[in-house]
């Protein structure tokens, strides 16, 4: 081993590089479902079947209808990314890349043995594949709610990942609230 400080803290510091590629790509499949409520004008019918069109446009199936409690569950398979995959199992043979660089310039002996590190690499893009592919659920609760001017509006509070809810809102005429609705009955 050589015993080179600049080596040496190169080494040190392509090892956090790894740890830190090792949980990026780990946070890659990580479940990212959130709560947020929404206000519409619309009548309840109308409100409804537009979500009922969106939904079913998105791939989502109606799972459960509570009406009880006015939730409606929607179900939908989330497919992965092959891009994802790709582009994952492409940052880990660069970070490994580096890693042999970085081992073979510090052991010079059996360096082509450090280059077939790169062979695991596609661990990250299999690793997305298994863990990305899921059942989502989206949960939608409706409520009536009057102000004090008399005027009735939708109060729904949906729990489903990020990216769907903020597409829901993108598409769809729903106003964020600003969680104080003390002026609703």
């Amino acid at each position: 081993m050589v015993n080179n400080p600049i080596l040496s803290s190169t080494l040190l510091l392509t090892i956090l590089l790894m740890v830190g590629l090792v949980f990026f790509i780990r946070a890659s499949v990580k479940d990212r479902t959130t709560e947020i409520k929404l206000m519409s004008q619309e009548p309840e019918e109308s409100l409804f079947s537009q979500l009922q069109a969106y939904f079913h446009q998105r791939a989502y199936r109606v799972a459960t209808i509570d009406r009880d409690i006015n939730q409606v569950t929607w179900e939908g398979n989330v497919r992965p990314s092959w891009f994802m995959a790709i582009f994952l199992s492409c940052l880990a043979a660069s970070g490994l890349l580096c890693f042999a660089l970085v081992l073979s310039l510090l052991y010079p002996s059996p360096s082509n043995l450090f280059f077939s590190l790169i062979l695991l690499s596609p661990a990250a893009g299999v690793f997305y594949w298994q863990k990305a592919g899921r059942l989502e659920q989206v949960l939608l609760t409706v409520e009536t709610l009057v102000d004090r001017c008399g005027t009735s509006f939708r109060l729904l509070t949906v729990t489903a990942h990020r990216d769907e809810l903020l597409q829901l809102q993108r598409l769809l005429p729903l106003k964020p609230t600003d969680e104080k609705i003390g002026d609703a009955e």
